[in-house]
Order: structure tokens, then C-alpha cells, then sequence
């Protein structure tokens, strides 16, 4: 078991480093829930995550988009860059990676200058009494599209959660390989992001980690049955009906704090919950998906002294 210092312990409003002390244990006693690579301290319940920030309003994450090669000329290389950086499209790998977002376009600036980004590393929390998260996800018709950089699952109207009495309407679901987010250091096989927004504009996303090496998954199963290979592929199969609650693990107990979307804009204000408990695909159902999309991921962001609560 690795030795983690929690940045979590609230003490008057202010943020204090401790070790994991006995004190520690007993609040996970207390919350019948634990985990190895994650120090947790008992705090008293802290406010609701607020936005701060209006583009979250206006961002729709993980927009379709197509990939394409831009290659830079190094026949002048004192040249205005900005309408060069602005060809470049988004992505994972090369000039358009996650460590150029910030300077592809201004509209992509808080990729680099923001201060609570997402995906980050969770290796401390503060548990805290939390809201409940009232789940309320209907049936819908499948509408599953390859957009370039994900799987996306877009969701009818008439699904939402609620939490601490705001609503927030799910819009759709997708997939990164691997895990956005890291657990004591470690990330799992895939995640699926669940894509929420409220009537204000702020976002909720709730986190599901995603390991193989399980048994087929029948809610995968229906999804990949129509599975979009290529980038731009969009289908609606007649007569097929899916609900996400049916990915959902048994225990919903999760990891809140204030963070972004973990594509460009990289907008700021999202309420993140992240699952603890990870739900299991067949090693076949991973390896389809990463022969398609084969890493999508962000790299972690600094937590720059967020508080990262654990409630149920």
C-alpha cells in the first residue's frame, strides 16, 4: 500500500495536510467504505459546488468532430503562428495533443491557464455528508455515433439526477480508454462520462470506471452491437431501446469536487462525481472499443488545493 498525504482536512474554511491517522479510519468505518490507495479525513459538510464559470452554459463537450493531419512548414520559422495553430484540430496525439489545447484557439485557453481542471488524480478525500444523488434515467431509442474522438451515446430528453435539490437533464454518455481520472495513482481500462445540464448552464458529469477482464457485459453488448468503427459513422438501429441505469454499479458511492470538461473548451464549473466502485466488460467488449478509438484520454491536471469530498 502506497503512503498518501491528504490535502483534503478541512479545519475553519482553510486546507491542512495530515497523514492517515487513526481518526481516518474511523470515518471510514463510519462510511463502511474504503479504499487502498486513497486517504481519507472526516470533515464537516462543505457547500455545494457552484460554477464559476458562464462558458459551461454554452458547451456542449465532445462535439463531432474530424480528425486531420496538419503539417507544419519550416520554411519560414519566424512566421505568424496563430492562423497555423488555428487550422489544427483537437486531439490526442501530435501538434493538435492535450498539451497544445491552450494554444490551438483562445477560445481553448483555460486548457492551460485554468486553475480547476479535469481529469485529476485522486489520491485524498474528505469525507463529508453529501446530498443525495437521486438517479431518474429513462428508456431511450439507441443513438450511438463515432464522433473522432469518442463513442458517443446521445440520450432523450427525460432523464436526469438531483442533487441537493438541482436538477440536471442527461444529455449523453461516452467513452474514454483509459480512465480520465486516476485512483491512488492508477487509472482503470475505460470510463464512461454521463453528461448532465441543469437549467442555469452549469454541467454535472458523473464518472463510471470501466475494467475488463469480467464476463460480457449486457448493456455493453446492446451498445457495441451497433457500434460505430469509423470516425463520422452514426447509427440509430430500429426498435432498440437502452437505459443507462443498467451500467450503473450497485454502490454509488462517489468522489465530488468542482473541475472542467476534459475536452476543449476545457470550461471551468462542472460538478464532478466519480464513481469508486468500477463495473466489469469482457476483455473482447474492451479490445472492440480500443480497436476504434484506441486512446482518448486527457492527462491528469493539477488539483492546485481543490477539496475532493467522498459521499454516497
Amino acid at each position: 500500500m502506497m503512503k498518501l498525504w491528504t490535502s483534503g482536512l478541512l479545519v475553519g474554511g482553510a486546507l491542512m495536510a495530515s497523514s492517515m491517522s487513526s481518526h481516518a479510519s474511523d470515518a471510514q468505518g463510519a462510511m463502511g467504505w474504503s479504499h487502498p490507495n486513497v486517504t481519507v479525513e472526516e470533515a464537516a459538510p462543505a457547500p455545494h459546488v457552484k460554477s464559476t464559470a458562464k462558458e459551461a452554459a454554452a458547451a456542449h463537450p465532445m462535439v463531432s468532430r474530424h480528425h486531420e493531419s496538419v503539417k507544419e512548414s519550416k520554411e519560414n520559422p519566424h512566421r505568424d503562428m496563430s492562423s497555423f495553430h488555428h487550422s489544427i484540430h483537437w486531439g490526442y496525439t501530435g501538434i493538435g495533443a492535450p498539451q497544445y489545447w491552450g494554444d490551438l484557439k483562445e477560445d481553448y485557453v483555460l486548457c492551460k491557464e485554468g486553475r480547476q481542471q479535469s481529469p485529476i488524480d485522486i489520491s485524498a478525500a474528505t469525507i463529508a455528508s453529501l446530498p443525495n444523488m437521486q438517479v431518474d434515467y429513462q428508456a431511450t431509442p439507441l443513438d450511438i455515433l463515432n464522433n473522432g474522438h469518442a463513442i458517443q451515446v446521445n440520450y432523450a430528453a427525460g432523464s436526469s439526477i438531483t442533487v441537493a435539490g438541482k436538477n440536471y437533464k442527461l444529455l449523453q454518455f461516452h467513452f474514454h480508454s483509459p480512465s480520465e481520472h486516476t485512483i491512488g495513482g492508477k487509472s482503470h481500462d475505460m470510463v464512461a462520462h454521463l453528461v448532465h445540464k441543469a437549467d442555469d448552464g452549469q454541467l454535472a458529469v458523473i464518472g463510471i470506471m470501466i475494467d475488463g477482464g469480467g464476463s460480457e457485459n449486457a448493456f455493453i453488448g446492446k451498445l457495441w452491437s451497433a457500434f460505430p468503427s469509423a470516425s463520422g459513422d452514426h447509427n440509430t438501429p430500429e426498435g432498440v431501446e437502452i437505459n443507462v441505469t443498467d451500467l450503473l454499479p450497485k454502490d454509488l458511492n462517489h468522489f465530488n469536487y468542482s473541475g472542467s470538461l476534459t475536452t476543449p473548451p476545457c470550461s471551468e464549473g462542472v460538478n464532478w462525481f466519480v464513481l469508486s466502485a468500477p463495473v466489469q466488460v469482457s476483455d473482447a467488449q474492451l479490445q472492440q472499443f480500443r480497436s476504434s478509438i484506441f486512446h482518448d484520454a486527457r492527462p491528469v491536471q493539477p488539483v492546485n488545493g481543490r477539496v475532493v469530498r467522498l459521499g454516497n
